[in-house]
């Protein structure tokens, strides 16, 4: 084989082997939003 098509499937091979690779889990991390109570109506003036 001429050393272009060697070059060619080598390059072809890892990039099959990075796309079939395991991939690790990405761990999110997400703040819960504070929670508070909606003011109670106590009249116009109040």
């Amino acid at each position: 084989m001429s050393s272009t098509k060697i070059a060619v499937l080598a390059l072809c091979m890892v990039g099959f082997v990075a796309a079939c690779a395991k991939k690790a889990e990405e761990v999110v991390y997400v703040d819960e939003p504070s929670v508070s109570a909606e003011p109670v109506y106590t009249g116009k003036y109040k």
